[in-house]
C-alpha cells in the first residue's frame, strides 16, 4: 500500500518507457498496451487474431451537458460556456460506451504503467487518465507540472493514539503539489484547454478567478508557464500572506477588495460575461476533471481496493462531487465493484450544507460566513451545492462541521503524530473524531482523510496557536518553546524536567 512515487519534471519528448503486458479479462490472448497510446490500442500477440491491431471502434469524447438533467442539450468542450440554458450547472460528460470498450482491468494496467513514467505528459497524476478527464487534446496544448502522485499517508500513531485504535486511517496529502493545493490538479486542465482555445483563435485575453487563496495561487501559476495573463480577486484581509503572495510572484494581476469570497464571486462572474476574460472557479466543470483524478488515485495507491470512508474539507463544495465522479466512474468502467461512502466537512463558521443535511436537504439557504482559520472553505454560497447534495445522497454520505477551537486543535494533535497539515485538513480530522465517538465509522474501517492543502501555507495560524495568542481559544496543544538562559545548569534543569515528563 505504498503511495505512488514522485514524479520529476522531463522534456515532452523524452523517449517512451516500454510496453507492459497483462492479461485481458475478455479473452484469454495475452495483449500489449502502449502507455502513451490515446485512445490506447490492443494488440493481439497470438495466433488467430493474426496478429493484426484491434482499434477503438469509437473515438474517445466528451462534452458539456447540464448538470444533473434529462435534455438533448449539449456543447462542446471548446465553446465558452458556463452554464445551461436554464442557468443550471453544467458537467463534463464522458463518452462512456466508448470508454467501456476496454474492461476494467485495462484502465487499471494502462494507469498503472504511467505512473512516475517520463513521457510526456503522462507521468502527471492527472494526465495519466488523459482519456477519463481531456480526450481530444493534443499533448503539445498540455500544461503540466507534473501535478499529483501525492503521499498516502498513513496515520498510524494518530489513528491509535487520537481515535481509539483505528489502524487503518491514511491522509491524502493533495497539498504537497507544485503550488501547495489540490488545485493544480483542476487547473492543469482548465489552463490546458484555456491554451488549446487561444490556439484555435478564441476571443481570449486572459483567464480570472475569485479565490480564498488556493484557487489564485494554481491559477497564476499555470497560466504563467503558458504565457496567459492571470487576474485574481482576491478578499481584502481574508487570507494569509503566504497564499497572496504567491499570485503576486507569478504576475498575475491581482484585485484585493473589500468583501468576501461570495462578493469576489458575484463580480468575476459579471465580468468575465463581458470581458475576453476565462472563468476558471469551479463554476467551470473542467476543474473538476482534473479534481476527480485524485479519487483514481487513491484506488491505484491500495491496489485497486476501495476504502471504506473519505472525508473532505468543503466550501465551494466542487472537490466533493469531483470525487464522487471519479470513484463512480471507476465503479462504471469496472476497475472497482462499489465506492465508498463520502463525509464532506465544513467550518461551523461557513457551514451552508451541513445545515442543509441537517434540514433533511430541505431549503437550501445561503449563510453570510464567518472568519474561519480554514479560509480557503469560508464561503457561504457555494456554487456547486447542486453538485454535492448529489454527490453525498448517491453514496449514503454525511456532513459535519467543526468549530474554531476544534480544528485548531485537531491540526496541532495531528501535526504532534508527524503531520503538518492545514486547517483545513482540521476539520476534516475533527468530522472524523466525531464519527468516531458515535460509532459510525468504525475502527478497523479504512478511513481516507483527503488534505486540501499544505500547511507551509497556514504557518502564521500555527504561530499564532502555539503561542497561545488567539482569543477565545485555550489552545491547549500548545508548545510554545521554554525560554531559558545561556547557562549549564539552568538547561540542565528545564532538561531534566522535560524528561521526566515524557518517560
Amino acid at each position: 500500500m505504498a503511495s505512488a512515487p514522485a514524479t520529476t519534471f522531463f522534456p515532452k519528448y523524452h523517449p517512451p518507457p516500454p510496453c507492459h503486458h497483462f492479461h485481458n479479462l475478455r479473452s484469454s490472448p495475452p495483449t500489449t498496451i502502449k502507455c502513451t497510446s490515446s485512445p490506447p490500442i490492443i494488440t493481439a500477440t497470438t495466433a488467430g487474431d493474426n496478429g493484426h491491431p484491434i482499434p477503438s471502434l469509437l473515438p474517445f469524447s466528451a462534452k458539456y451537458v447540464p448538470f444533473n438533467a434529462v435534455t438533448d442539450e449539449s456543447y462542446s468542450l471548446d465553446d465558452i460556456i458556463y452554464r445551461s440554458r436554464s442557468g443550471g450547472l453544467l458537467d463534463v460528460q464522458h463518452d462512456m460506451n466508448a470508454l467501456k470498450q476496454f474492461d476494467g482491468k485495462y484502465w487499471r494496467t494502462l494507469f498503472d504503467s504511467r505512473v512516475g513514467r517520463t513521457t510526456w505528459p503522462y507521468g502527471s497524476g492527472v494526465w495519466s487518465k488523459k482519456e477519463w478527464v481531456l480526450p481530444e487534446i493534443d499533448n503539445d496544448d498540455i500544461i503540466s507540472a507534473f501535478e499529483g502522485n501525492s503521499n498516502l499517508f498513513w496515520a498510524e500513531r494518530y489513528g491509535k493514539h487520537y481515535l481509539g485504535g483505528m489502524n487503518d486511517l491514511w491522509v491524502k496529502h493533495c497539498g504537497i503539489s507544485h503550488t501547495g493545493s489540490f488545485k493544480d490538479l483542476g487547473m492543469t486542465v482548465l489552463v490546458s484547454q484555456v491554451n488549446r482555445l487561444r490556439k484555435m483563435n478564441k476571443p481570449l485575453v486572459g483567464v480570472g478567478c475569485a479565490s480564498t487563496g488556493d484557487t489564485s495561487a494554481a491559477l497564476s501559476a499555470y497560466c504563467a508557464a503558458a504565457g496567459i495573463p492571470s487576474i485574481v480577486f482576491l478578499p481584502a484581509n481574508k487570507i494569509s500572506m503566504a497564499q497572496l503572495v504567491q499570485p503576486i510572484a507569478n504576475g498575475a494581476f491581482v484585485v484585493s477588495m473589500d468583501t468576501d469570497f461570495d462578493g469576489c464571486m458575484k463580480l468575476i462572474r459579471e465580468i468575465t460575461s463581458e470581458l475576453p476574460i476565462y472563468l476558471a472557479n469551479s463554476l467551470n466543470s473542467l476543474r473538476l476533471e482534473g479534481q476527480k483524478t485524485a479519487a483514481i488515485e487513491i484506488l491505484q495507491q491500495f491496489n485497486w481496493e476501495v476504502p471504506d470512508w473519505v472525508i473532505i474539507p468543503g466550501g465551494n463544495l466542487g472537490n466533493i462531487y469531483a470525487f464522487y465522479k471519479g470513484f463512480k466512474m471507476c465503479q462504471e468502467l469496472g476497475l472497482v465493484d462499489r465506492i465508498p461512502r463520502l463525509v464532506c466537512a465544513q467550518s461551523a463558521n461557513a457551514n451552508p450544507l451541513y445545515l442543509h443535511y441537517k434540514s433533511g436537504w430541505k431549503n437550501f439557504s445561503p449563510v453570510k460566513a464567518s472568519t474561519t482559520f480554514a479560509s480557503a472553505i469560508q464561503i457561504g454560497d457555494p456554487v456547486s451545492i447542486d453538485r454535492a447534495v448529489y454527490a453525498l445522497t448517491n453514496s449514503d454520505g454525511i456532513v459535519e462541521e467543526a468549530t474554531e477551537e476544534e480544528l485548531m486543535d485537531a491540526m496541532a494533535v495531528a501535526d504532534s503524530t508527524g503531520m503538518f497539515v492545514c486547517p483545513h485538513t482540521g476539520v476534516a480530522l475533527v468530522a472524523l473524531m466525531k464519527l468516531r465517538e458515535r460509532g459510525v465509522i468504525g475502527k478497523t474501517d479504512r478511513t481516507v482523510v483527503v488534505s486540501t492543502a499544505h500547511g507551509l501555507k497556514f504557518t502564521q495560524a500555527k504561530i499564532d496557536y502555539h503561542s497561545k495568542a488567539i482569543e477565545d481559544l485555550s489552545c491547549k496543544f500548545a508548545n510554545p518553546p521554554v525560554e531559558v538562559a545561556a547557562d549549564y545548569g539552568a538547561v540542565m534543569d528545564v532538561l531534566t524536567k522535560y524528561l521526566n515528563k515524557v518517560s
